[in-house]
């Protein structure tokens, strides 16, 4: 049955399924690697910083040897899931063994600690291939129709709409000083502004990384819509616009913001994202939450607020909504 899943999977997608061709490359490097621990484990001690003896050598060809082993298992079983955990669990005792190395005096410290960084993020790639793998083990039919969706260019796309208890062009403003968009976009680092339309995007990603490209404004009224996109060449294709309309009953601006972006790995970087705790749909709606406690109450409000802070939902002083207001200014 698994393997007729996985069958089905690849037909609809036209050959490998993005999490399969993950755990391939996993398990590429898990032969590289065990090769390399069995053929030559001093030169392996020398490199992790660990004391070189028979005792680390004989240990080091045995991981070499279960390495090679996942790997040739990886690379046969279509792949499944189930091998990638076992990467997972060597993984583990990789990590164990390098622990006990930091209170071996003769190892090289520093060395040592370089390597569990590393085998930590090994770790990281495996659990999470398996997470996804095994999600897509049980979605074909899914994993398919966003696959199809991505092959006629659609890419993923949602809209969210916000409503701030403040003028659209104190709304507007703030959002078109681009510099402003990292103090309530948790994703981003920085925007840095290279003139009047074209700007530089450095976001957060998972396991401590950065991505960045450039994007161009291709539409601006102010006060009432702002449109990007993505420049030609960029990592992360993207394209968006916000729209700025006065509420009924003087009640302030509603946003309605429109986004459709398409990352490298397709299902899978969402996935990574919805591992990671950054499902795009919540982080824009979360996003938006804290731009409206900024504007309205001129701070973010964490969670459990001490009685002291203002609630997000009282307006700023006025001396504060005219400090924001100023920030907000169109460059």
């Amino acid at each position: 049955m698994r393997h007729a899943q996985a069958a089905y999977g690849s037909e609809v997608t036209g050959g490998r399924t993005p999490e399969e061709r993950l755990a391939i490359g996993l398990g590429w490097f898990s032969i590289g690697l065990g090769l390399a621990e069995a053929a030559a484990p001093g030169a392996m001690a020398q490199l992790v910083g660990v004391r070189d003896n028979e005792r680390t050598r004989g240990l080091l060809q045995a991981f070499g040897v279960r390495e090679i082993a996942s790997g040739v298992a990886i690379l046969r079983s279509n792949p499944d899931p189930e091998w990638l955990w076992a990467r997972v669990a060597g993984d583990a005792l990789d990590l164990a063994a390098l622990a006990r190395a930091l209170d071996d005096r003769r190892s090289d410290r520093q060395r040592v600690l370089m390597s569990i960084a590393a085998v930590g993020g090994a770790a990281a790639a495996d659990v999470y291939a398996a997470i996804a793998l095994g999600r897509a083990r049980r979605e074909p039919a899914a994993a398919g129709r966003r696959a199809r969706r991505r092959g006629r260019g659609e890419g993923i796309r949602f809209t969210k709409s916000f409503t701030i208890n403040r003028q659209p062009d104190v709304v507007y403003g703030f959002w078109r000083k681009l510099e402003n968009l990292p103090r309530f976009m948790r994703h981003l680092a920085s925007v840095e502004v290279i003139d009047e339309r074209r700007s530089r995007w450095r976001a957060r990603a998972p396991a401590g990384m950065t991505v960045s490209w450039e994007a161009e404004i291709v539409e601006d009224q102010p006060n009432e819509r702002l449109a990007w996109r993505s420049t030609e060449g960029s990592t992360i294709r993207n394209r968006g616009s916000v729209r700025f309309v006065p509420a009924p009953g003087a009640r302030g601006t509603e946003i309605h913001v429109d986004l459709e972006y398409a990352v490298p790995g397709g299902r899978v970087a969402s996935l990574l994202a919805k591992l990671f705790g950054e499902e795009p749909e919540q982080q824009v709606a979360d996003d938006l939450r804290r731009l409206k406690q900024l504007l309205e109450a001129g701070e973010i409000a964490s969670s459990g607020t001490p009685a002291g802070l203002r609630s997000p939902a009282q307006p700023a002083p006025r001396g504060e909504a005219a400090r924001l207001a100023g920030k907000g200014e169109r460059r």
